[in-house]
């Protein structure tokens, strides 16, 4: 019988929440462990688990913050998005109300505003929330 080898389904969150001052701002975290660098929460899908399920466990354990998915944004698959090995993630747009804490794999955590966000992330995440903030600006132009 022939073994397949699949890619690993994942999850990552972009957590929409009041920075300083009420300002909009995303949260991330500062990974504990390899690959380092900041990123999105997120994490990878549990069996029997569906994938909005795992974005609410990942945000939960990594940043204490109960989350209400507003959106589903998309799927990134390119093969290098992981350097560890081939993982296919679906992005949630999310909010959250109260206070960020690490945990888990956060080493750190913040609430950034875009203008802040000029340091180098882990994975794939500069053009996930690349894409994001363009699709951010079309819905304002649009309205």
């Amino acid at each position: 019988m022939k073994k397949f080898k699949n890619p690993f389904p994942t999850v990552d969150i972009i957590i929409e929440m009041e920075h300083s001052g009420g300002q909009p701002g995303i949260v991330l975290i500062k990974r504990k462990n390899p690959p380092h660098g900041w990123a999105l929460p997120g994490g990878f899908v549990d069996y029997n688990e569906s994938l909005e399920q795992a974005a609410k466990r990942e945000a939960k354990e990594e940043t204490s913050l109960e989350i209400q998915i507003v959106d589903q944004m998309f799927t990134y698959s390119d093969p290098k998005r992981d350097p560890r090995f081939h993982t296919i993630t679906t992005v949630y747009i999310a909010r959250a109300k109260g206070t960020p804490e690490a945990k888990d794999d956060a080493a750190e955590i913040g609430v950034f505003s875009r203008e802040e966000i000029d340091f180098p992330l882990a994975f794939d995440h500069a053009k996930i929330l690349e894409d994001y903030f363009r699709s951010k600006e079309n819905q304002t132009r649009k309205k």
